[in-house]
């Protein structure tokens, strides 16, 4: 657990002994050993301000207990810059102790820079300018006057502008294509894990999804996804990315949207439909002639449920596409030499062909998922040579790269746990 005091509204002119005892005996009833404080510049801009200011925290704070004082010139700067020191420690619980009228604001910006991973704890800071005066009763969270639309929106911008601002981290972003999707028809390709702003180690740099288990928030992602709009060419606006379920249903850009669904296909001009994957299989879909095209997350139980062949499937029957027409290809993924499986799933791809398992007799065989796809996908009528996967002998065009035996190209759930970045593949059809 850590403690946050937030001062970044409250003018060096404005202390006095009583607040300094306020912050004190607040910070007195937490057991925390690290408490973080955030100041604004002017403690800085102030003839020995900033010493006398350290001095006095040093003097209140209790033995064994570390501090840092985080200057900023906003508050989204101080609060960014306290949330990767938390991460590098690990650390998902805050206290946070600020002027109750402070409360509406900061929990904008939390709600903006943390994902519900984080817990935070409110407790008010009882702040009194006059010496001689007592202190003013405590403001209740309900009788705090809730932000505006435009205080909310001012905040995502600053936010926003703030991001965009970071330099990239792990190098230049880097987009692979394929030769076998014809790049004067579509716009197409798989992310690496370089040039973007994530900071956390499973998650650097340019991961490209959020959820409630991991510790990038949207906003981050969304960044992220800017940069590449940007580099690769695309609208952002009108990205569209799979609902994973891990099974196999598509949905057809224009009807009614599922719920969940691990495959899109299209024919609109413009729009970007992309599929993640950090082991997965982002497998992308073009047909040169009708022009059309698809994307699918394709995981070992997706595989099995024939993810691929729905997606192609979808193609045929909405776009009338030809089967020998589409071209498939299958992006960077977990390869068959680190990717284990319990037999008795193991025993479902043995089915499919028995060279899609290695060690068969062992409790945890490995699986060669994107053996598997290929199978299924020309027992499905797509031609051979169609299909652009590990086979290839070529291997600078080689883009079905193991995952997991690259960490410094790509993510990997099955080496990095349980909080992990994603990568893409995205396609569109060009104007």
């Amino acid at each position: 657990m850590a403690v946050l005091i937030d001062l970044c509204n409250i003018a060096p002119s404005s202390w006095n002994n009583w607040t300094w005892e306020s912050v004190v005996s607040t910070l007195q009833t937490f057991q925390s050993p690290r408490v973080y404080i955030m100041c604004c510049e002017t403690f800085r801009s102030e003839s020995n301000c900033e010493d006398v200011f350290h001095t006095a925290i040093q003097g209140f704070l209790c033995p064994g207990k570390k501090f840092e004082i985080v200057y900023a010139k906003s508050t989204v700067t101080a609060l960014y810059t306290i949330k990767q020191k938390l991460d590098e420690k690990d650390i998902d619980t805050i206290k946070v102790i600020l002027p109750a009228q402070r409360k509406p604001l900061m929990r904008e910006y939390i709600n903006q820079l943390f994902t519900s991973i984080y817990q935070f704890e409110f407790k008010d800071l009882q702040m009194n300018c006059e010496e001689n005066n007592p202190p003013k009763p405590t403001i209740l969270l309900n009788e705090l006057a809730p932000l505006t639309d435009q205080d909310v929106e001012k905040i995502q911008s600053e936010i926003k502008i703030f991001l965009e601002n970071l330099p990239g981290l792990k190098g230049e972003l880097a987009i692979l294509r394929s030769l076998l999707i014809p790049d004067h028809i579509f716009l197409h390709g798989f992310t690496t894990r370089a040039g973007g702003i994530s900071y956390i180690p499973t998650l650097s740099s340019f991961n490209l999804f959020s959820s409630s288990k991991r510790r990038d928030p949207p906003v981050v992602v969304k960044e992220n996804l800017r940069r590449l709009a940007a580099v690769a060419g695309f609208n952002q606006d009108t990205y569209y990315r799979v609902k994973v379920n891990h099974a196999s249903d598509v949905w057809v850009m224009g009807k009614a949207k599922p719920d969940s669904y691990d495959g899109i296909v299209t024919n609109q001009k413009g729009v970007t439909i992309a599929a993640p994957g950090a082991d997965c299989i982002p497998v992308l879909f073009a047909d040169p002639v009708k022009k059309a095209c698809g994307a699918a997350h394709s995981g070992w139980q997706g595989t099995l449920l024939g993810v691929s062949m729905a997606v192609v499937n979808a193609m045929i029957t909405e776009y009338g596409c030809n089967v020998k027409d589409i071209v498939v290809v299958l992006g960077p993924s977990v390869g068959p030499c680190c990717f284990k499986l319990p037999r008795e799933s193991a025993k479902e791809f043995y089915r499919i062909d028995p060279k899609c398992v290695r060690l068969y007799e062992s409790s945890h065989p490995y699986v060669d998922i994107r053996r598997a796809t290929r199978i299924l996908l020309e027992a499905g009528g797509i031609l051979p040579q169609n299909i652009q996967d590990d086979s290839v002998i070529d291997q600078n065009q080689n883009l079905t790269i193991c995952t997991s035996c690259c960490p410094d190209k790509f993510y990997s759930h099955v080496r990095d746990g349980e909080n992990f970045g994603t990568q893409i593949g995205f396609i569109s059809i060009k104007d």
